[in-house]
């Protein structure tokens, strides 16, 4: 069994032309779990797979995180064979900023008669959750706003930490098992998100030469990441990860 994590899209919000910050867990070739649905991202999930997400996780509600919704919302409501079964797993207090967001629009269709949310199976979630036989963990992450952004780990094999400042204290807990830490990193940092010196400043040097950083702000800024000795995610790469060692349910 092979395992990777493809990224659809690196930039920030303002980077249209590094997509919007998006990945897959791949097992064996196929998607597994995708992480948030950005409109460049899911535009480039597209791309590569030729179909929808059938099971997303939601970090946060920013709109570069969630604005391909919409779509994903018709694809699947107009497909009988899918209308119901995509699965979202989105952390409980990130729910009703979610349905605000995406859901809450008088009449989704012109006709009526239909809400948001029948088009998906709707699954929220605390600390951990289960998909596809594995144990999930979830982590809250420092963004704009206390619970409302978090990470996921998948034990062993990967970190996405989402949109945050450092989190030292956080990835001592759960970066602990050797993974490989996507992290959000610009060149410079702000109340939001990390710059690179807030990560040389917070972090070990072994945990560093863990971290895969995303979220920058142009292809420019990753090249100078890069020459500081980083390494720096890039739209379409997919990266070979570890077997993972979390609980698996009995076959």
């Amino acid at each position: 069994m092979t395992w990777r994590l493809r990224l659809h899209g690196v930039g920030n919000a303002s980077a249209v032309e590094l997509g919007s910050a998006m990945a897959t867990l791949e097992r064996d070739g196929e998607p597994w779990l995708t992480i948030d649905c950005g409109g460049e991202g899911l535009t480039a999930f597209l791309a590569h797979y030729g179909r929808m997400p059938e099971a997303l996780f939601v970090t946060h509600t920013h709109l570069d995180h969630i604005a391909g919704f919409e779509r994903l919302f018709v694809a699947h409501y107009f497909d009988p064979q899918r209308r119901g079964k995509v699965r979202l797993y989105v952390p409980a207090t990130v729910v009703p900023l979610l349905h605000q967001r995406v859901a809450d629009y008088p009449n989704v269709l012109a006709e009526g008669g239909v809400n948001f949310w029948d088009a998906f199976q709707l699954v929220p979630v605390s600390g951990h959750f289960w998909h596809g036989g594995l144990r999930l963990e979830v982590f809250a992450t420092r963004h704009h706003w206390p619970d409302s952004a978090f990470g996921l780990r998948l034990r062993g094999s990967a970190i996405w930490t989402g949109d945050t400042r450092p989190i030292p204290e956080v990835l001592a807990k759960y970066a602990d098992a050797g993974e490989l830490i996507a992290h959000d990193c610009a060149l410079y940092g702000n109340p939001s998100h990390s710059g690179i010196e807030d990560l040389e400043r917070e972090y070990s040097r072994e945990l560093l030469n863990r971290c895969l950083l995303y979220h920058y702000g142009s292809r420019e800024e990753g090249d100078v990441l890069a020459a500081r000795g980083y390494r720096v995610g890039r739209p379409g790469e997919a990266i070979e990860l570890a077997e993972p060692t979390v609980t698996q349910l009995p076959s």
